[in-house]
């Protein structure tokens, strides 16, 4: 099997898992009748830790679920893609810091849905593009970006509704791991103008 396409099936396989899992949540409460809002969390409260490991996998209705579910793929899928060798580690470290940071500072709610792992993520891809020059990495996190809807107003208390506290941990989580991990990632990308300076200054060097 040519290594590419190694590459890309194994991308393919944890964003893969953990979007059934998410569909498989929402099933089981659908066809049970339950609903797991309790297991989101809860800040400040002891209770309300288990929703640090759970909330991400637990959504309102079918619409948050539809709305999380291609970003959270897509960007997890490019983690996987170009981070392969750190890819399970920032993303469990996004997952958590910012569920611990969400437990610390959110409101008195229940907070639940991956929004704050879709944030994470978007903020590590870009943040690390831009560190590491690599313009495909920045290029996904802004079309997921554009895509998923004005992320950057997510972060400002418009909508009660929405936990924007989440959002906000989540950006915090990315950024944090960007700067710590800056030193491993993909190889900085070249341009054309980069080979064609590259050619001048050897040209200019056997002229002399």
């Amino acid at each position: 099997m040519p290594e590419e396409k190694k590459r890309v099936l194994y991308s393919l396989v944890f964003p893969g898992f953990f979007l059934l899992l998410m569909w498989a949540v929402k099933f089981f409460e659908v066809s049970m009748e339950v609903f797991f809002v309790e297991g989101g969390v809860y800040p400040r409260k002891l209770s309300g830790l288990k929703g640090i490991l759970f909330s991400p996998m637990i959504h309102g209705n079918w619409k948050h679920l539809l709305d999380n579910s291609m970003p959270v793929f897509l960007l997890s899928l490019a983690l996987f893609y170009f981070y392969r060798d750190i890819a399970y580690k920032i993303w469990l470290l996004i997952y958590f810091i910012a569920g611990i940071l969400l437990w610390g500072i959110g409101r008195q709610a229940y907070h639940i849905g991956a929004s704050g792992l879709i944030y994470g993520l978007a903020a590590f891809l870009f943040l690390s593009g831009v560190i590491r020059k690599v313009r495909s990495l920045m290029a996904i996190s802004l079309l997921v970006v554009f895509w998923y809807g004005s992320m950057v107003w997510g972060l400002l208390p418009f909508d009660f509704e929405v936990s924007f506290e989440a959002h906000i941990t989540g950006v915090v989580a990315g950024v944090i791991l960007a700067v710590m991990y800056r030193d491993q990632g993909p190889e900085p990308e070249r341009s054309t103008l980069d080979d064609e300076e590259d050619e001048e200054e050897l040209g200019e060097s056997e002229d002399q």
